[in-house]
């Protein structure tokens, strides 16, 4: 074998070794990047399955609430049409999560509900027969632990998110990202209400 064609072989090896590294780097990390896309679609389906479980709790408690206090229309119509926004995007489109304005938008439906849950809520310390009504009880606590679980799960999906968006943005993997259509996932965040410290009147 003559030099030249050792030094071609030579080259040649080198060449395959570089194009099979690219591709490993390019192809692992596309697929790393589908698989945290998926965690963090799962973890909104999540959020979204409590959010539906606080929008089916909605119509017991404010018949419950109904029976004691019926003359308290405007917060019943209040939780009405808070109700009817939400119940139109619970189960939306996963594109959300990569158009930061539509996901504001969901968050603040969401807790444009929970604020008129809890001036329904506000309602019921005005009779003392609601309260004590094991029914209210049951359906009080059952919303309690709906709420606790959506701010869990609220919580994870930010988590899962973060993991996610710092890794399609580290370079080089933000040339993959970019190539392969990843987007940045926008984070769920404190309401207005929950930043501004409350006004405390004796």
């Amino acid at each position: 074998m003559s030099k030249g064609t050792k030094t071609m072989l030579i080259v040649l090896a080198i060449i395959a070794v570089i194009v099979f590294g690219i591709y490993q780097f390019f192809a692992g990390n596309y697929n790393k990047m589908v698989s945290m896309d998926e965690t963090v679609t799962s973890q909104w389906a999540q959020v979204q399955n409590q959010y539906q479980r606080r929008l089916d709790l909605i119509p017991n408690l404010v018949a419950t609430v109904k029976g004691y206090a019926s003359h308290e229309s405007d917060v019943y119509e209040q939780v009405a049409k808070a109700r009817a926004a939400a119940g139109g995007v619970i189960n939306i489109d996963k594109s959300v999560l990569d158009d930061p304005e539509a996901f504001k938008k969901y968050q603040k439906i969401q807790n444009d509900l929970g604020s008129s849950l809890q001036r329904l809520l506000m309602v019921t310390e005005n009779y003392p027969e609601l309260k004590a009504n094991e029914n209210f009880l049951a359906l009080q606590d059952q919303l309690e632990g709906t709420e606790n679980r959506i701010a869990t799960e609220r919580k994870r999906f930010n988590e899962t998110a973060q993991v996610y968006n710092t890794f399609i943005r580290q370079f080089p993997r933000a040339i993959v990202a970019n190539m392969g259509g990843f987007r940045q996932k926008a984070y769920f965040s404190a309401s207005d209400e929950a930043q501004s410290a409350p006004q405390v009147k004796f």
